[in-house]
């Protein structure tokens, strides 16, 4: 009887870009309001900061998934035109060289050799893209989505901290907006595992401790400058 499997690798590309814009987005927002809160600025400074602190992450976000991503596509298509050149120089050669793949992996080398000459009649660049190169059609890089993805969901990220410092009295932003961002934070991590097929407590534990570490941190330093001060 036929059963549908369910497999989460082709999310891979957009759920890392999420994930790391929106934790980016709660843990820097929330740790800057901490920080500037703690340094005893008004609520009007402390908001400022939060806002810049979106707009310029949100930007950085989208700038650097962009750029990553693009060096990796380029990358990719580097490697997929030597590897259309050689096909079209040496298919003997290449066939071999498909073949000595799948022997790698158990097949027999009669076996392998049919296998590659089937799959190279069909698509010659797509099998070896994909057996050699390891490039396949759902992990290829695509740098638009990621930085749409990454810089969305750093926005959202950080308007949770900074709602919660527009709402609560001022002498409680620092504490508020340190356990709210935590919560937020151990959510993030919960659906962030359910996505990916991973242990939800893991993925939780994970991200609130670098969060809490960071807000300390940076409350800290805000708290330091602002006795100082």
């Amino acid at each position: 009887m036929a059963h549908a499997e369910q497999h989460r690798s082709h999310r891979i590309g957009w759920l890392r870009a999420a994930v790391l814009g929106a934790n980016d987005g709660i843990v820097s927002t929330a740790s800057l309001v901490v920080g500037v809160a703690a340094a005893e600025s008004t609520r009007g400074n402390i908001l400022v900061a939060g806002v810049a602190g979106l707009v310029a992450g949100a930007m950085s976000m989208a700038a650097g998934e962009y750029v990553s991503v693009s060096s990796q596509s380029d990358t990719e298509n580097a490697d997929l035109d030597r590897e259309r050149k050689e096909l079209a120089i040496d298919p003997q050669h290449e066939h071999a060289e498909l073949a000595a793949i799948y022997v790698a992996r158990g097949l027999d080398a009669k076996l392998a050799g049919e296998v590659a000459t089937q799959l190279m009649a069909k698509d010659a660049l797509g099998a070896h893209a994909r057996d050699e190169l390891g490039i396949t059609e759902e992990l290829s890089a695509r740098p638009v989505q990621a930085a749409f993805a990454s810089a969305g969901t750093f926005t959202a990220g950080a308007a949770l901290p900074l709602i919660l410092g527009a709402v609560v009295p001022r002498e409680a932003i620092a504490w508020v907006v340190s356990g709210g961002s935590l919560f937020f934070l151990a959510i993030l991590g919960a659906l962030a595992a359910y996505a990916g097929g991973s242990p939800v407590w893991k993925s939780t534990a994970r991200v609130a401790f670098w969060g809490a570490l960071a807000m300390a941190l940076t409350g800290g330093v805000g708290a330091m400058f602002g006795a100082a001060g």
